[in-house]
């Protein structure tokens, strides 16, 4: 079975992550999802009072790395840099950024401006990879591990109540092989990629034995770091 699931996964636990943790904010308060894209999360946000808020230049095509193919971004409420949202201090309860921070050029600009926007005693929620392809090209920069939160959220001012990772090393490797026959596709030789995606399997199945006994991989890497952080008074 962990042969089966080894490298696969990340999105899940990632999206179980943000549902529970906006399922727990209040009834009623205000949430501005920033970088919200095409909307994913505004389902689990029934029970709040939504606001999405995205600089809406991507549309889902570039040159370079993995793109979409198309991006809606006609359902936006809020269309501003990150960095500049338009709306007073003290605005929300509540700001979910999920996937957001690789994208941007200078996400500690972005932290402050949540800061601004956020009410003393409001939630930040935010995920975003400690390393992933390029992908939304030109519109990736970066990825970010634990100790970049620890360091920049305490400076401004938050209490990080939970700052969790997502995968390990072995299950990273282990997704990358797995994607072995659409880089040969995309980059290379489709059919020795195809050639090669069976070749790693040996290779998955040491991944899977060494992860059942792992002792803190993610220390060195994992897929991404999820926070949940507190502005103090």
């Amino acid at each position: 079975m962990l042969f089966k699931l080894i490298g696969t996964g990340t999105d899940e636990v990632r999206e179980k992550f943000v549902k529970d943790n906006l399922s727990s904010i209040p009834k009623g308060y205000k949430i501005l999802d920033a970088g919200a894209g095409e909307l994913r999360f505004k389902p689990d946000c029934d029970h709040l009072d939504y606001v999405a808020q995205d600089f809406g230049q991507y549309e889902g095509t570039g040159d370079e790395g993995l793109q979409t193919g198309d991006w809606d971004n006609s359902k936006l409420d809020i269309i501003s840099d990150i960095t500049e949202i338009p709306v007073e201090n003290s605005s929300f309860d509540a700001v979910l950024c999920s996937e957001v921070f690789e994208h941007i050029p200078d996400a500690v600009a972005a932290l402050n401006e949540f800061s601004r926007i956020l009410k003393p005693g409001g939630i930040l929620i935010i995920t975003a990879p400690f390393a992933s392809l390029t992908h939304f090209a030109p519109y990736h920069f970066c990825g970010y591990n634990k100790y970049w939160y620890q360091h920049h959220l305490t400076k401004l001012g938050f209490d990080i109540e939970t700052l969790n990772h997502n995968g390990s090393w072995f299950s990273f490797i282990a997704q990358e092989l797995r994607r072995t026959r659409f880089m040969g596709a995309t980059y290379s030789s489709k059919i020795l990629g195809s050639i090669t995606r069976v070749a790693v399997i040996p290779i998955i199945v040491l991944l899977s034995l060494l992860s059942r006994q792992d002792r803190g991989s993610h220390e060195a890497l994992c897929f991404n770091y999820m926070v949940r952080a507190i502005k103090k008074n």
